[in-house]
């Protein structure tokens, strides 16, 4: 595995790799400064890179530079501390790195991992090329350069100072001593010109303009005193375009309304009140008339310039620019305000004020201008008729996406429907603004009347769907004549759905017959909400923090009468969980698992209940499952198909289901594209395209934090995703202290063959023994078998790769990946050392993160340390903390985490509790969530089932290890050691 680091140095973009040593390979021998992991050759584009050797200062530990997190590599021991490390770069110019470093994601995979500099200077990349996109540029000279430089305000600048905060100290390894905001200024710089110079690649010009658009940077042709002439002019349009400390704010005041019995003037006044606003400190207002009136009023904004009163009229005339209706007021030589009739207070709030905003002055307007309650709208009024629209299918219930609603528009201020008087009266209007039902309103007349038309014409309905109300219902979509939709009522199941209630009014229906548990009241809201989808003919996504029982809800919904089976689609990892857990909760339900070699090659669907099989062998059975008509299909671990253009992804959305549910704790991991996968699984179509929904919602929300896309996605989705937090006091209040919950792993096809071919051998050789020689064998033996249910290479001890081959291993990896999206941490316990380290080695690749190791082998002061650093729980102290049993299950005080995962058993309850305690104590504000992983069909489960059902007596069942195992007779241990054929 390769770990590709960036950094900036000189001026230019540096990439060096380091490529760890396999685990087991031996000790590390470093020879005087050199980068012990780092490669040399690295190209990554085909030779356009100038090769380096580079000092770089990195942390170092124990004599040896500290690894990535994203190298599976143990951290060492000791205290970290800086030292100068050489390594052979790959360099490029900006011009050449622009391109590379966007292009860098496709290069990452199992044999490529990006490290956080890598994909921090390509987040800058992309950035620098979006602003060029959208004209965010302005041309510049440095030194005797031209250049385009970033035009930064609103959002963008918002962005900038994030950018800053998160630079990796690695990016500045080889560079002088300078801030974050330094450092990214620089970068930015740089990589916003090449994207400017690729942008105008074919603009052909003489000059300057000739050095704003080739490689060549320099000014041909002009002399020094005319480029010194050319930066001035440059530097005051940039300072036009992006103003300074101090900007010109506006502030628009309403007509004031007319007191009782007075009558409202013909021609009402608005008037524009100037200010002066520091930038950096938005609420520090001086109006102009104190600008003009009081020194003291100045004080306050003379630490940001000197000359408020100049800078006021400097900004108004720069303001004028772009709105030539100040010229009026700057003829006054003290100017305060402007006043503006009814049209011109308008084209302010509807033209101008967005052009001052986005050149950086403040703006202040009405507080009624952006909401929907202010602008004449539409008003949807629907109901089911339980009918679908031509060439759809009908579910059962005749309902779903394609079902037909009856619906009626109005014409409304708000939610408020206009009477007929009112339309009236404002069709005669020839005004933009209007103050009706005491509030002032935007009016446009043309729109007014081409939504009567459309109303009038529309009488006899053409069909509509649950899917176009929706859209409507999130503003994804216009009303008639282009009207925003300011509401849609609808009644019956509609009205549930919209109101995002549906649990609630549908009523409790209790829990079947046929489940065999009692759910909690949460857990109850969850089973009803899923009912309620169901006799709609709709999809929805379960999407409940983890712990919170979404198994159990699940198989409450199945256990009730269905007219057909439900495919259940999860992970290889959990197959035997949904097994057992179908057992405990609904022994009735006839459930079948459809994997393996001999699995059946037909299906008939009136023989099960339910059926569970993999992504994997969803995707190579596709035909085959698809033949079935199911009643429901289930995908759980549904981030599985975030990818929307996988095979497995493909496969799974194509089954045929009158239900579809989809069950994660984690529907948005990376980007919004995966929300919009699994939805497209649960309610196809109802986020329109990829595409579409990209332009729509992705980029607006990803790239420039648009509230108004994120509040329409909200309101689209939110009758579809039930998603219930731990944090939520109506729900932890609900959970006990501490939820301990067993975890069945499966094993893989190659742990499996290794623990039979032990426990064959060993019960021979067993057999043939006695005294002490059999003891010991029968110890050895139960280690093998643990350690095989780990993990082969902890058994077979030979160093080769971890993943994919260890049940418990993925299952980890789940639970880990959870955790981390949730912001929380976990404790992880093995009774090897050994395989901790493993452990800490694949986590800490799989998620890019730091895991922290402890064990025996740690000095007390670096054992402190260690434990201090977890317990900070900062944004740079690591959120997974793997533990030694004997070394971490007693004496500490770890309450930063608030779960506990006990990878294997030690078998004795009181052991297991002292070190789940270390989370569980004093200190806890949290409930702590205990998962216990225990290996299905094998020793492991037996021996958990002895201890559940026997706990009180356990100690003396089990001891205080695995002794009494060897008194047991060949006939029990055999029964005790072999492998179940379910397994």
């Amino acid at each position: 595995m390769l770990v590709v680091h960036a950094l900036w140095v000189d001026g230019r973009v540096g990439l060096w790799a380091e490529e760890p040593p396999p685990a087991g390979s031996g000790s590390l021998v470093t020879r005087g400064r050199r980068h012990p992991y780092a490669v040399a050759g690295l190209d990554l584009d085909g030779g356009t890179a100038t090769s380096a050797v580079r000092t770089l200062r990195l942390p170092t530990r124990d004599g040896r530079p500290e690894p990535s997190p994203a190298a599976a590599m143990p951290v060492g021991e000791g205290s970290a501390r800086l030292r100068a490390w050489a390594v052979d770069t790959a360099e490029y110019a900006p011009d050449d790195a622009l391109d590379l470093l966007r292009g860098l994601a496709a290069l990452a995979g199992e044999d490529i991992v990006l490290a956080d500099s890598t994909r921090w200077l390509a987040a800058v990349a992309s950035f620098a090329a979006g602003l060029v996109a959208r004209g965010r540029m302005l041309p510049g000279i440095v030194g005797d350069e031209a250049r385009w430089l970033p035009v930064l305000t609103g959002r963008d600048a918002a962005y900038t100072r994030a950018l800053a905060l998160a630079l990796p100290a690695a990016v500045l390894a080889a560079a002088p001593p300078v801030t974050r905001a330094e450092a990214l200024a620089g970068i930015l710089d740089a990589l916003t010109d090449a994207a400017g110079r690729v942008a105008l690649a074919d603009a052909g010009a003489g000059g300057w303009l000739r050095a704003l658009t080739g490689r060549d940077r320099r000014i041909a042709g002009l002399a020094p005193d005319a480029i010194e002439r050319l930066r001035d002019r440059l530097a005051g349009w940039e300072a036009d375009a992006v103003g300074g400390a101090v900007r010109a704010c506006f502030r628009l005041v309403e007509p004031p309304e007319p007191e009782p019995g007075e009558e409202a003037p013909a021609e009402p006044r608005w008037t524009l009140e100037f200010a002066l606003q520091a930038a950096d400190e938005p609420t520090l207002v001086v109006d102009a008339d104190r600008v003009w009136r009081s020194r003291g009023a100045l004080k306050a904004l003379q630490r940001h310039i000197p000359a408020p009163q100049e800078t006021l009229l400097a900004e108004l005339g720069r303001a004028s620019r772009l709105y030539p209706a100040l010229e009026d007021a700057l003829r006054d030589a003290r100017p305060v305000a402007l006043s503006l009739d009814t049209d011109g207070a308008h084209r302010l709030l509807s033209d101008a004020a967005p052009l001052l905003a986005a050149a950086g002055f403040g703006v202040v307007l009405p507080g009624w201008w952006r909401r929907a309650s202010a602008r004449l709208g539409a008003r949807l009024t629907a109901r089911s008729s339980g009918g679908t629209a031509p060439g759809t299918v009908a579910t059962d219930s005749g309902l779903g996406l394609d079902a037909v609603v009856d619906y009626r528009w109005e014409l409304a201020i708000g939610d408020e429907p206009l009477t007929e008087d009112e339309l009236r009266r404002l069709t005669d209007l020839k005004t933009p603004l209007v103050r009706l039902r005491g509030q002032w309103v935007e009016l446009d007349p043309r729109r007014l009347a081409e939504g009567l038309s459309f109303i009038e014409r529309h009488r006899e309905q053409e069909a509509m769907t649950v899917a176009d109300l929706l859209h409507l219902a999130g503003g994804a979509a216009e009303g008639p004549g282009g009207l925003p939709v300011v509401e849609v009522a609808a009644d019956g199941w509609l009205g549930d759905l919209l109101s995002g209630e549906a649990d609630l009014r549908l009523g409790d229906g209790g829990v079947p017959d046929a489940f065999e548990g009692k759910l909690r009241a949460y857990q109850m809201r969850g089973l009803n909400w899923l009912r309620f989808l169901e006799t709609a003919g709709l999809g929805g996504i379960l999407a409940d923090d983890m712990g919170l029982g979404k198994t159990v809800q699940l198989l409450a919904l199945i256990a009730g009468a269905a007219p057909g089976p439900t495919l259940l689609v999860c992970p290889m990892s959990l197959v035997g969980n949904w097994q057992r857990e179908a057992a405990r909760f609904a022994p009735s339900l006839r459930v079948h698992v459809h994997h393996g070699a001999d699995r059946a090659r037909a299906l008939d669907p009136a023989e099960f209940d339910l059926v569970v099989t993999t992504y994997s062998v969803a995707t190579r059975d596709a035909e085959q499952l698809g033949a079935v008509s199911w009643h429901r299909v289930v995908l759980d671990e549904a981030q599985a198909v975030k990818n929307a253009a996988t095979k497995q992804a493909a496969a799974v959305r194509a089954l045929p289901a009158r239900h579809r549910i989809a069950v994660t704790g984690t529907p948005v991991e990376n980007r919004l594209a995966d929300l919009w996968s699994i939805m497209e699984f649960a309610n196809p179509g109802l986020l329109g395209s990829a595409t579409k929904f990209k332009e729509r919602y992705a980029e607006p929300i990803e790239r420039f934090g648009d509230a108004d896309a994120a509040a329409r996605l909200r309101r689209v989705t939110q009758p579809f995703v039930l998603r219930r937090l731990k944090t939520d006091r109506s729900i932890i209040s609900d959970l006990p202290e501490k939820l301990e919950m067993d975890v069945v792993c499966s094993l893989t096809r190659e742990q499996a063959s290794l623990y039979q071919a032990v426990v064959e051998d060993m019960l021979a050789r067993i057999d043939s023994s006695e005294g002490i020689e059999r003891r010991g064998l029968v110890l050895a033996t139960m280690t093998r078998l643990k350690q095989i249910c780990n993990h082969p290479a902890l058994a077979l001890r030979d160093g080769s790769r971890l993943p994919g081959r260890s049940g418990k291993l993925a299952r980890l990896e789940e639970i880990a990946e959870e955790i981390l999206a949730a912001g929380e941490r976990a404790l992880i316990f093995t009774q090897y050392a050994e395989f901790g380290a493993m452990l800490r080695a694949e986590l800490s690749a799989r998620f890019g993160r730091e895991v922290a190791f402890l064990h025996g082998g740690l000095p007390k002061a670096s054992r402190d340390a260690l434990v201090a650093r977890f317990q900070e729980a900062s944004a740079s102290s690591p959120p997974l903390f793997v533990l030694s049993l004997k070394a971490g299950g007693t004496g500490l005080t770890l309450t930063a985490a608030n779960h506990v995962v006990h990878v294997d058993r030690w078998w004795n309850p009181a052991v297991e509790d002292q070190a789940t305690d270390r989370a569980f104590r004093i200190g806890q504000r949290r409930a702590v969530q205990v998962r216990k992983f225990v290996t299905a069909g094998t020793v492991e489960e037996k021996i958990a089932a002895l201890i559940k059902d026997k706990r009180g007596l356990a100690a003396k069942i089990v001891g205080t290890g695995e002794g009494w195992l060897t008194e047991l007779s060949t006939a029990d241990l055999r029964a005790l050691l072999t492998l179940d054929p379910s397994a």
